[in-house]
């Protein structure tokens, strides 16, 4: 089990599109990765689950990846939140 503590870069947090490409890449895995914010924890496999933690740009979340392909996945994950998971135009 891997455990990494990841800043938001998009402007407007964890909202819908990066919450559905976390649920995208969630289906190409085979660990299971939990999003961790202000108490609240949520499998990125769920997008309400992702959007409802209420993470805003400039937060610090933390992530737990356990699994066979762990490894893939840290480095996957951070540089989907060091891309803005692909929305450029959200960053700043």
């Amino acid at each position: 089990m891997q455990e990494l503590t990841l800043k938001v870069l998009n402007k407007a947090g964890l909202h819908a599109r990066p919450a559905k490409e976390l649920v995208k890449f969630s289906r190409g895995i085979k660990s299971e990765v939990f999003v961790k914010f202000n108490g609240k924890s949520a499998n990125i496999k769920s997008m309400m689950g992702v959007m409802g933690l209420g993470a805003k740009k400039d937060a610090d979340v933390t992530l737990t990846v356990d699994g066979p392909d762990e490894a893939e996945v840290v480095k996957a994950l951070t540089d989907m939140f060091a891309q803005g998971f692909g929305f450029t135009d959200e960053l700043e």
